[in-house]
């Protein structure tokens, strides 16, 4: 069961909060399930490890001036 995991970093994360800093956006080519709004990258190494997925992180957009 290969397939692909997209996920992203959390906007509003700050130094030393206890919560896990990784979102799972999208998983395509799996019969895969997550069911945590958040997650640690250990967490989503494992996942992928144990189901053959590959593991892509989403990158940013660009911030855009609001000069209107």
């Amino acid at each position: 069961m290969s397939g692909t995991i997209f996920y992203r970093e959390r906007r509003k994360v700050k130094d030393g909060e206890k919560k896990p800093r990784f979102r799972v956006v999208a998983v395509a080519g799996s019969n895969l399930k997550i069911y945590s709004d958040h997650i640690r990258m250990s967490e989503l190494e494992h996942i992928a490890e144990v189901s053959g997925a590959e593991l892509v992180l989403l990158r940013r957009g660009k911030k855009e001036n609001k000069d209107s």
